[in-house]
């Protein structure tokens, strides 16, 4: 349980709040490549932070991050003509540049001397892993753009699922590190069975593990904060446990057990205090990562039958996120179909920011206690400092990693030499096949 007062400092991201400013010395998801694939396109509204922002791309391919405002009169631009390298206001035929130049005044005489007088704000953009992302901080604090862990290569296959969520950022993001809920909410699609380690197919996840209350134990870190969820495994429980290491990257990633086949991430980036883009990320070696289009059938994520034109979830409250009450007679747990569905229903059922100060936490919320605790040490420290979380010497090294696995109850798992999925043979395959070997 934190304050009313604690509450709204984690949560609120606009204008000057410490939160979001603080964000905005990390490089940010903007939206989604797919959103603005082709030069001289239809251009994308983005909302960041509070912020209204147009994204496009020029004749040449270039993007631009801009604000959504023409700096004459304040029209918006995404209704703007995307020709001739730039952005053209429909309302005076200003026209802007990817780097927020103001290259034609239609409006204006050549002797007024306003063209080479204003400028509209631009962002620095970087295109990676599927992603526009650009830095909204100030330039002279701007770092050098880093691959993030979930798509350490450029020849990483990275499939994204895209939500936009009416409900504050930091809900979504203690959902994604909570892994006791997993065994209830989700136990229909995360299946008990007598397999040696986390698998996947089509339909479901397989995991070795019936218990329902796992131990939690939590391992501070300078990005953030690694945790595991001990449960009692179905083979050699007197000498094994299944261990789920879950890494919390701050400010937004949460980086979550993988299966045999492919790693597993989501990113919740703040659209403004009360939205949140939210992306579920399956990456890992081509060949084993499903592609964008059946991802997002598996977890019920498609644009045009689960999603809108803008990625706003077409079920809500109204309809009962379409649950099917005659399923949950069968059988089915939540009645929801798709995982991040029935995540979803529990995260807006609790309102656009949850009054965490009426909480009542036990012990399966540890990973949620240290998520309030690290941010708002993190906004408390912007506030007083200056510093940024998860920057510089503080950001996250190439050998952190989520892990799942049937390891001795000697193991500690803070020393486990977790690595990511790449191939089918990897160090926790092998594991595995020990394991059967002992089972």
């Amino acid at each position: 349980m934190i304050s009313s007062e604690e509450n709204q400092l984690m949560c609120r991201v606009e204008n000057d709040a410490p939160m979001g400013q603080m964000m905005r010395r990390h490089w940010i998801p903007i939206c989604l490549l797919e959103e603005v694939p082709e030069p001289d396109g239809t251009p994308v509204k983005a909302r960041i932070l509070g912020e209204d922002l147009v994204v496009f791309r020029d004749s040449d391919g270039q993007v631009g991050v801009l604000d959504e405002y023409c700096p004459h009169r304040r029209a918006s631009l995404v209704f703007g003509r995307n020709e001739e390298g730039g952005l053209r206001c429909l309302y005076h035929g200003w026209k802007m540049d990817v780097n927020g130049n103001v290259t034609e005044m239609s409006s204006e005489p050549d002797a007024s001397g306003m063209l080479d007088k204003v400028k509209v704000k631009a962002y620095p953009v970087k295109e990676w892993a599927g992603f526009i992302w650009a830095y909204m901080g100030p330039i002279e604090s701007m770092p050098e753009f880093v691959p993030p862990r979930w798509a350490p290569t450029a020849d990483t296959r990275v499939s994204v699922a895209k939500v936009v969520m009416p409900v504050n950022w930091a809900q979504i993001l203690e959902g994604a590190i909570d892994s006791a809920h997993s065994s209830s909410l989700h136990s229909s699609d995360m299946v008990p069975a007598r397999v040696h380690g986390a698998e996947a197919n089509d339909k479901n996840w397989l995991r070795p593990s019936t218990d329902k209350a796992p131990r939690m134990q939590v391992q501070r870190t300078n990005y953030g904060f690694r945790y595991a969820a001990i449960r009692r495994p179905i083979f050699n429980a007197a000498t094994h446990d299944y261990v789920r290491s879950t890494v919390f990257v701050a400010p937004w990633t949460v980086l979550i057990p993988p299966n045999n086949l492919y790693n597993v991430a989501n990113v919740n980036v703040p659209v403004d205090d009360t939205n949140t883009c939210f992306y579920f990320i399956g990456w890992g070696k081509p060949d084993q990562v499903p592609e964008t289009a059946t991802w997002r059938k598996f977890l019920g994520q498609t644009v045009g039958i689960d999603l809108d034109s803008n990625y706003k979830p077409l079920r809500n409250y109204e309809n009962r996120y379409f649950q099917d009450r005659q399923a949950m007679k069968n059988g089915n747990f939540s009645g929801i179909t798709g995982i991040p569905n029935q995540d979803m229903a529990m995260w807006l059922t609790m309102g656009p920011i949850a009054d965490r100060s009426r909480d009542r936490l036990g012990a399966s919320d540890m990973a949620i206690v240290e998520f309030r605790k690290v941010m708002l040490e993190a906004a408390k420290g912007y506030q007083t400092n200056g510093s940024v979380i998860g920057t510089g010497s503080d950001a996250v090294t190439d050998s952190v990693c989520s892990f799942q696995g049937v390891i001795p109850k000697e193991t500690d798992w803070r020393a486990f030499e977790a690595k990511f999925v790449w191939e089918k043979e990897t160090a926790a395959q092998e594991q595995d096949d020990q394991y059967k070997i002992n089972a």
